[in-house]
């Protein structure tokens, strides 16, 4: 090589062609990106070259740390025997970059990036794709312009790209990509969907395209830390040890609508002052949570400088049943999106195409024909095919232009009649230790890396990343994408391929027997290299170990990647995942090991199950008695107390209370078997909600003590009760709520009012919302409608924003309780009866006949047909039906209320009513109804002038409270004790 196309700086040769480096006469091995960052450095001799500035130089499709370039600084000082103490070559500037500070004796000028031909291809097919080639495309350019012009004015914008495989639709938008960028205000990520995860890997495109933002623009992380931290902490390789300290709780919990949310906030951000564009790419194979984003961001209607494409191929969406096809409907139907549906290419394009590549050619004028009838216009098989005929030497360079060397009767028999046959002939080409590299890769996925190759193959990194960066430098079925840093520091380059059509040859050429011993070890391999760290590839090792046949294996990795998708609030995923666990093990041999791995599986479904069907929904139930019937087979699981709190979970919410306390009794039994305080807190909690809802308040605050004294707030985040409330909240909720029945409305509101503040101070929205409905309720009972509006709305706001869906039904009904009087009845009617309607779609019975009764207040007494008194009668017989009558003294109350506005034939039924709720309410201690019902008979006996039964009735009930004197309750029976001296 002449001198002058090296670069030298004593005792070393620099050649950037060939990319070597020389010591004299020996070449000093360096990896290619050790290499790229040498070069880099050379180019910019004397300066300082900030750490982003090389980063963004040489890993430019990827994000990577510090440690990647630090790692890759390092091999270059070994290579060039330099210490970093006292450097002669690459200096440090701490925290900022580096600088090369050794003599340039000669440069080469600064190469420009290019695809380079494959081996035995003429220089001129690097030709192939430069700007303005994508023949037959201009309307498709013309219109994407278009669309981006709407959305930089403010306008967002939803697009499809559509297509068959190979029709060109990454090659559209690599070149609208390239046009656009022209402007540095305008920002472009993208991200991939892969069929080796399919419909598992919740957002899969779109953190891959938030990853690439933060490498291209690190300012985009304190972005995602400031208005998306639970996007944040999806993507470890970003997260600080201070983010985990500060996001890792809720991220165990977070549910789909702050996922939405959150995202949202990220792109208003991002889009404020310049466009960005955002490609999800392959849609057709994408996951459900990927659509979901799509859809909230398209429905938002709101100003943005956004621009969303995404491709697909109609086929698969016809073959598959995927979702993707409802979405676009649903979109289109409401005009949110638009759609680009590319054709297949016409011969004149095919012409065109020929006169760009080969300028000055003499080819005949019945190639063009030939190839469009063989290939259809198919843009991918017509350019694999002109490849082929120069690879044939059919087409080759003479002195006065590009001619066919044959015949074009033999040139039609050369070309194969199938883009697999000829990506099968490319194949067979190759070196033989290329071929098993890229078999290797087909089989370790879409996208992989060269160390899982190695790992397949058993053959040496260096070898293989060599072999794999070659390849892709020609861009011969694979390219680069960047490295991948492993949990250990290491740093290894990764690839994908060029195209899905590649892989899928590549895989069903490797024999079945040997596939299952590629995944297998490429599968072991990943376990051993990520250790502890393994879930965070879950669902990449599930796959890898379910086409092993090692399904036990398989079925563990996809109950952690079911619980990764649960994390994400990608329910649809997880349950799929989970499912899909339970199907493989249903096929493995019963023992212990397996019902185990069952059981565990069975509890990771029921999670997902409740977030989307509510507690109550009949698989929820079947989940978790499949789970305790696991439990019976097993000796002392450690998951007994996570089942039995599922299935109590599951019949409580049903209003199936007899079940519910058998449940509860058989937590606090397991707790004394196995003396663990934490189930015994639990036992005794079942306890409090169950006896409360049943109406025995005193029994409900005796396991509340028992509960609290056993409560230990650093453990409240049992993972294996990540779906349940916080303890610390719920138990203070529900003795709030036994204290005003038993009479202290004082230390209920006290107790209520400790509990939304704690759920504050724990940033949980489950448990606030939860709260914030039992204060709405309290206020209720209180009777006082304003505070009772105020802590709906506030519950309302909280559920909605989250998701969570039993506590916005409950703050509905109580909202709508409270708004009667300040607004019309029917609105207020109506806006119960959709609560009661969310409540019921979610399985829940749980306190109905509270809520009929609160819905019954919104009917004024008619002539005929009481709807209001039917109401009461239906909430009377469940509360019969189910055994839930802490509000039932109260229903007999009203009742009564309603015969008598009914008119004097009713009194006696009404005077019946009283006297049962009056019955009910002393049974059960309830010093608070007890007083309310003695009061309206009171007034019962005001109308006969009877003083003295009116201060018999309710000063002995009245001398028993200690507290709530400035309440409405009692300030009426103190106005009625008064008038009756």
């Amino acid at each position: 090589m002449p001198d002058h196309n090296r670069i030298r700086f004593a005792p070393f040769d620099l050649d950037p062609v060939n990319e070597c480096l020389w010591r004299g006469a020996e070449v000093i091995k360096l990896r290619p990106k050790a290499f790229a960052v040498l070069e880099h450095l050379l180019s910019r001799p004397g300066e300082l070259v900030t750490k982003q500035s090389l980063i963004g130089a040489v890993w430019p499709d990827t994000f990577v740390g510090d440690a990647v370039l630090k790692v890759a600084i390092k091999q270059i000082r070994e290579a060039l025997s330099d210490d970093p103490k006292s450097p002669r070559f690459i200096e440090t500037a701490h925290r900022r970059g580096y600088r090369f500070i050794a003599a340039i004796e000669s440069a080469a000028p600064r190469r420009v990036l290019t695809r380079e031909a494959p081996s035995g291809v003429p220089a001129e097919r690097a030709r192939r794709d430069p700007p303005g080639a994508v023949v037959g495309r201009e309307l498709a350019l013309s219109r994407m312009h278009h669309w981006f012009e709407k959305s930089r004015n403010g306008d967002g914008q939803v697009i499809f790209v559509t297509g068959e495989a190979g029709i060109g639709k990454t090659t559209l938008l690599e070149t609208f990509a390239q046009a656009i960028s022209a402007d540095p205000a305008v920002r472009i990520c993208s991200g991939q969907c892969l069929e080796q995860y399919g419909m598992s890997e919740a957002y899969l495109p779109v953190l891959d395209a938030m990853r690439q933002l933060c490498r291209d623009q690190p300012a985009v992380i304190e972005t995602l830390r400031t208005c998306a931290p639970m996007w944040l902490m999806q993507m470890p390789s970003l997260v600080t040890p201070a983010d985990r300290e500060a996001y890792g709780r809720e991220a165990q919990s977070v549910v789909r609508e702050r996922m939405l949310r959150e995202m949202g906030e990220v792109l208003d951000a991002l889009t404020e002052h310049a466009p960005l564009v955002l490609v999800l790419e392959d849609l057709h194979w994408s996951d459900y949570a990927t659509l979901d984003l799509i859809s909230y961001v398209a429905r938002r209607r709101r100003a943005a400088h956004l621009m969303i494409v995404g491709t697909y191929r109609p086929a698969e969406l016809i073959a598959s049943g995927h979702p993707l096809k409802v979405v676009k409907q649903e979109l289109a139907a409401r005009q949110l999106c638009d759609e680009l549906a590319l054709e297949y290419l016409t011969e004149a394009a095919v012409a065109q195409h020929l006169a760009f590549r080969f300028p000055a050619h003499r080819f005949p004028r019945e190639l063009p024909a030939l190839i469009h009838e063989r290939t259809e216009g198919n843009p991918l098989f017509m350019v694999n095919t002109i490849d082929h005929l120069i690879a044939e030497r059919l087409i080759e360079p003479h002195a006065d232009g590009w001619q066919l060397t044959a015949p074009i009767d033999r040139v039609r028999v050369g070309v194969p009649d199938s883009i697999r046959q000829l990506i099968e002939t490319q194949v067979d080409r190759l070196d033989p230790i290329d071929q098993r590299i890229l078999e290797a890769a087909s089989v370790a996925g879409a996208e992989f890396s060269a160390l899982a190759v190695a790992a397949a193959l058993d053959e040496r990194l260096a070898d293989v990343e060599r072999r794999c960066d070659e390849m892709s430098r020609r861009h011969q079925f694979i390219r680069d994408c960047g490295v991948q840093a492993l949990p250990d520091g290491q740093a290894v380059g990764r690839c994908g391929f060029v195209h899905a059509v590649y892989r899928h040859v590549l895989y069903e050429r490797v024999s079945a027997s040997r596939r299952i011993q590629l995944h297998q070890r490429i599968g072991r391999r990943g376990e051993e290299l990520y250790g502890a760290r393994a879930n965070e590839i879950a669902a990449e090792l599930a796959m890898h170990f379910e086409r092993a046949g090692e399904l036990q294996q398989a079925a563990r990795y996809l109950q952690q990647a079911a619980v990764n998708a649960t994390h994400r609030s990608a329910y649809r995923e997880g349950i799929a995942l989970a499912r899909r666990g339970l199907q493989l093990l249903a096929t493995v041999p019963e023992c212990e090991a397996r019902a185990r791995q069952e059981l565990w599986l069975c509890l990771t479904l029921g999670v997902p199950l409740i977030a989307t069907e509510g507690y109550a929904s009949p698989e929820v139930g079947n989940v978790y008695r499949q789970a305790r019937q696991l439990c019976a087979r097993l000796e002392s699981p450690r998951e007994i107390p996570q089942a039995l709190w599922g299935l109590w979970t599951f019949h409580a919410v049903k209003a199936e209370l007899s079940a519910a306390v058998a449940l509860a009794l058989e937590f606090l039994t397991l707790s004394e078997r196995i003396a663990d305080p934490a189930v015994a807190m639990r036992g005794h909690w079942a306890m409090e909600i169950t006896c409360a809802h049943q109406g025995n308040f005193t029994l409900a605050l005796e396991h509340f003590d028992q509960a609290i004294a056993l409560y230990a707030p650093d453990s409240d985040r049992d993972p294996a009760f990540a779906d349940a409330l916080n303890p610390g909240v719920a138990l203070r909720c529900f003795a709030g709520w036994s204290r005003w029945f038993i009479g202290q409305p004082d230390r209920a509101l006290a107790q209520i009012e400790e509990a939304v503040a704690l759920a504050r101070t724990r940033s949980e929205p489950h448990g606030l919302a939860h709260a914030l409905v039992f204060a709405a309720t309290l206020r209720q009972l209180r009777g006082e409608r304003s505070l009772a509006l105020k802590n709906a709305a506030a519950a309302g706001v909280v559920s909605s924003e989250h998701g969570l869906v039993f506590y916005h039904a409950m703050a509905r009904i109580v909202r709508g309780w409270a708004r009667l009087g300040e607004t019309k009845a029917e609105d207020a009617a109506d806006e119960m009866q959709q609560g009661l309607d969310a409540w019921h779609r979610t399985g829940a019975q749980l306190m109905r006949p509270h809520f009929l009764a609160l819905l019954a207040e919104a009917w004024p007494v008619a002539a005929s047909g009481d709807r209001g008194l039917a109401l009461l009668d239906e909430a009377l017989a469940l509360a019969e039906s189910t055994g839930e009558r802490c509000y039932q003294a109260e229903l007999y109350r009203l009742k009564a209320e309603r015969l008598l506005l009914c008119g004097q034939r009713e009194a006696a039924e009404a005077q019946a009513c009283l006297e049962q709720s009056l019955a009910v309410a002393r049974h059960q201690e309830a010093l608070s109804l007890e007083l309310r019902t003695a009061v309206s008979l009171a007034r019962l006996h005001q109308q006969h002038g009877d003083r003295g039964q009116i201060r018999d009735l309710i000063a002995p009930i009245y001398a028993r409270f200690s507290e709530g004197f400035d309440t409405i309750d009692l300030r009426n029976a103190r106005r009625l004790l008064d008038a009756a001296r």
